[in-house]
């Protein structure tokens, strides 16, 4: 069903310890009291970077359980519109259109009589679907992934260790996102230039996010926590068929 982005995520996230290992040997090889002194101040940062991830993921991870239906808007120079909605346990409605002259729309649906891709192209009324096998209901995950909580949790979490190995800080703080209160987590990466930044509603409702390096983000216009039973249905009129 849709997302099952976490399976990937912690798949990614289990070469954590082996960096960290190797992290650790290179401290050792220093000598002296510097050996003392570098575990001290890696230690130092892995522990400030976790308290101040700690209760942004706690939140994320309570809205996971929750019902919702999010609209996002995207910058850059191809803008794009997300509907991402949610009624668990098993029903996820995702809608991507695009805007100004590109109006084609991409509707991925999980409910309980299966998953589908649907696609309406610019300037056509009608919609197609299909029935997703396993192979591609798993490459649609990876598009849905970014706007789960689970992408981000899992993320944020392994980057809080890697971080305080190489003396990255990373912060909390507060933002208003077309009108919506939100609170965040700041952080930079080695390599690149200026921080990036992530968001969630009061309501632990992925809200903003914002990648140093990469010209588009995504922020949260509005949100509900009622979705209507019409997400999870395919679009009125849709012609189906069944993938190979």
């Amino acid at each position: 069903m849709f997302p099952t982005a976490r399976a990937a995520a912690a798949t990614r996230a289990s070469a954590a310890p082996a960096a960290i290992a190797a992290a650790l040997a290179a401290v050792v090889a220093l000598s002296g009291c510097s050996v003392v002194r570098s575990i001290n101040n890696v230690r130092h940062g892995i522990d400030s970077n976790r308290a101040a991830i700690k209760t942004f993921t706690q939140g994320l991870k309570t809205g996971e359980s929750m019902a919702f239906s999010a609209t996002y808007v995207t910058t850059g120079s191809s803008p794009t519109k997300i509907v991402y909605s949610v009624q668990p346990p098993h029903q996820v409605s995702f809608m991507q259109t695009g805007t100004g002259s590109d109006t084609s729309s991409l509707d991925l649906v999980s409910n309980s009589s299966g998953e589908y891709s649907c696609t309406s192209a610019t300037g056509n009324s009608g919609w197609t679907c299909m029935k997703l096998g396993r192979a591609q209901a798993i490459a649609q995950n990876e598009l849905v992934s970014l706007y789960t909580p689970s992408h981000w949790i899992t993320f944020l979490e392994t980057f809080s260790v890697a971080a305080g190995f190489a003396g990255d800080k990373v912060t909390n703080s507060t933002r208003t996102v077309n009108g919506i209160s939100m609170h965040c987590v700041d952080f930079s990466a080695k390599g690149v230039q200026g921080r990036s930044t992530i968001c969630s509603t009061p309501q632990n409702i992925l809200g903003y996010v914002k990648v140093a390096g990469n010209p588009t983000r995504f922020e949260l216009k509005t949100y509900s926590a009622s979705p209507s039973a019409a997400l999870f249905k395919l679009p009125p009129g849709a012609k189906v068929t069944q993938s190979n």
